[in-house]
């Protein structure tokens, strides 16, 4: 671009010098030919650039963690004219993002397309975009840019470990008998209807019952005999712990031949702990258990419990935006809410504080009748101060069932170890010796 201005540039100048000083019609022809390229130049790269659109397409706006997400991109020449090049730049802050292209011959009326391959390596929400076209005249006089903003975005769940087995909790009652308590969810233990009010949802509506009485009808449930499982997690400011390495790029090549290389969590326990709460809540759910969440960051996030999986995908896209930003240490967090949990529950704690807030946090629940296990982030080994194994001999004492994850530990592994814990008899006899 700036040799062909300064080609352009000494064209008009000898031009303009040769007439001066000998009047030749040689360089007046020089003088007009250097001004109708640059006149004819601008002009191109100005229409041009006007009439180039681009169209990014994806096939999902959520994917986990880990996977290889696919874009498709559609540029399309609006022109007669056809564009030397075109240089697409994909400023998308999605890490790995390799969409940038540059297109030779974009004829006239033409669309040219291509796909883009990105391993996702981190959660959270990233536009796809914005995307600037530049383009200029053949001659290299001119060039000239639009950006489209993003229309889209992709929301990255966190990445998910397949837990083969888990310390699974008992019913609350022998028998397997419904509690009569009435509840807001639909659960598989019908109670009886009643008249509807406004605000009761559609699906409630029992139309046979409507029909006969010639007044809108809705049924009413009752509690599921099952125990809940809610996962707390520990989102405070200040207690997790990470180490920071430089950022790698995935190379081009490993996307080319499809070859997805393994993927590790970052050495962060917030990583690891939002990575377990989103397998066990995938796993529960594939197992019909009612799971809830509770945690505190910025904002207090709290999703009743339920076993759909629209309650996984609840569950799974806060824990994509979860950081730790919160204020509420997990002792409190659990003071706050536990109240609000039916009796036998099991209350799964993920954290990677080891201090006498958590031994708090397993008293409270135990005063209400709940069931608690710890999942406990080892800080020391993510470069914190405080290792876990002091509080690991305070759980053991209280025979409450734990495990410790430490950095570089396969999830799925280290949960499963809850199947095969000291404490799982003292856990699922829970019921028994309880008043």
């Amino acid at each position: 671009m700036k040799s062909g201005r300064i080609l352009l540039g000494l064209l008009l100048l000898t031009g303009i010098l040769g007439a001066a000083l000998t009047g030749s019609a040689v360089y007046a022809r020089l003088i007009y030919l250097g001004a109708l390229l640059g006149a004819g130049s601008w002009a191109w790269t100005r229409w041009l650039i006007g009439r180039l659109k681009i169209e990014r397409v994806a096939r999902a706006q959520r994917a986990n963690a880990g996977d290889v997400f696919d874009e498709y991109f559609e540029l399309f020449n609006a022109s007669r004219i056809f564009a030397a090049w075109v240089e697409v730049s994909d400023l998308s802050n999605l890490p790995n993002s390799n969409g940038s292209r540059l297109l030779t011959m974009a004829l006239g009326k033409q669309k040219r397309t291509y796909a883009s391959r990105i391993w996702l390596t981190r959660r959270g929400a990233f536009a796809l975009g914005p995307t600037r076209l530049t383009t200029g005249d053949p001659f290299g006089f001119f060039r000239s840019s639009v950006e489209f903003a993003a229309t889209q975005r992709l929301v990255v769940l966190p990445m998910l470990f397949e837990i083969e087995s888990f310390l699974f909790p008992p019913g609350l009652l022998p028998g397997g008998q419904v509690i009569r308590k009435k509840s807001a969810d639909i659960t598989p233990h019908a109670a009886g209807i009643r008249q509807y009010v406004p605000g009761d949802a559609m699906k409630r509506i029992h139309w046979a019952s409507s029909m006969k009485r010639n007044q809108l009808m809705v049924k009413e449930f009752e509690q599921d005999p099952q125990a809940q499982v809610w996962l707390y997690l520990d989102a405070q400011r200040g207690a997790h712990s990470e180490i920071t390495l430089p950022v790698e790029e995935t190379p081009a090549q490993t996307m080319l031949f499809a070859r997805r290389p393994k993927l590790q969590l970052p050495p962060s326990t917030l990583e690891y702990a939002v990575s377990a709460a989103a397998s066990l809540a995938h796993y529960f759910i594939k197992q019909r258990r009612a799971v809830g969440y509770i945690s505190a960051g910025k904002h207090l996030a709290v999703h009743t419990a339920d076993r759909s999986e629209r309650q996984e995908a609840k569950i799974l896209e806060t824990l994509a935006f979860t950081e730790a930003d919160g204020e509420l240490s997990i002792a409190a967090l659990v003071a706050a809410q536990a109240s609000q949990l039916p009796q036998g529950s099991s209350a799964i704690i993920i954290t990677a504080n080891a201090g006498a807030e958590l031994l708090l946090a397993i008293e409270d629940l135990q005063r209400r009748y709940m069931r608690p296990m710890v999942i406990l982030l080892d800080a020391q080994s993510f470069g914190g101060q405080i290792g876990a194994s002091q509080i690991a001999a305070a759980l053991t004492a209280r025979r409450i069932p734990f495990c410790v994850i430490r950095n570089g530990d396969n999830l799925s592994e280290s949960l499963k170890e809850f199947s095969n814990s000291t404490a799982r008899k003292d856990f699922t006899s829970w019921q028994v010796s309880q008043p």
